[in-house]
């Protein structure tokens, strides 16, 4: 077993919450994991990227080879594209419809959803709708870990556990928030495939 991911986002919208996240749920499943961040400009709104490798054999190399990722999850869908020649033959794009429109010439974001659906295998979720509705409109890195959680080889109540891990130290108001909002991106796909 293996799951290669490619994180993508923008500063701010908390790609490393979810690598820390999948880490945790990854450890507590007695997983090998190997992690790589690649980091933009370094304050908010530059592009925040990190390769992650999950297996139940040792891993050698942290960075995924083009054409290798089993799945890109990203925030922010113009960032998705960025990254589509790393993604495998089979890999799926997970990412947030929302766009974060940081640079003067983003593109037509229906031109931008039409690339993503080019993929024959996409999920495409408004994280930040659904994040709000969930009670914190900051929660939709969270919105997108439940979506991806399907596909991650990791047993769900393993990654509910490293979300409370990680929230646990900003009290039980912030954790039951972003657990509500995993639970509910989670929903999402579910109930986009019934």
């Amino acid at each position: 077993m293996k799951t290669d991911i490619i994180l993508a986002g923008v500063g701010g919208q908390g790609i490393l919450s979810i690598a820390a996240a999948i880490g945790l749920a990854a450890i507590e499943s007695k997983l090998f994991i190997k992690q790589a961040e690649v980091h933009g400009m370094s304050q908010r709104g530059g592009d925040v990227q990190s390769n992650l490798r999950i297996s139940d054999r040792e891993i050698n190399s942290d960075l995924i080879p083009l054409g290798k990722a089993d799945i890109i999850l990203s925030i922010e869908p113009m960032e998705s594209l960025r990254y589509i020649p790393y993604l495998s033959k089979d890999g799926r794009i997970i990412t947030n419809s929302t766009p974060f429109v940081n640079i003067p010439n983003y593109p037509d974001i229906e031109t931008v959803i039409a690339e993503i659906k080019k993929n024959p295998d996409n999920i495409i979720i408004d994280a930040d709708t659904v994040a709000k509705n969930a009670g914190s409109p900051r929660s939709s890195n969270m919105v997108m870990l439940g979506a991806a959680s399907h596909f991650i080889n990791i047993g769900f109540e393993h990654v509910e556990n490293a979300v409370r891990n990680l929230f646990s130290s900003k009290g039980g108001n912030i954790v039951d928030i972003n657990i509500k909002a995993l639970h509910e991106g989670r929903n999402a796909v579910e109930n986009k495939h019934k």
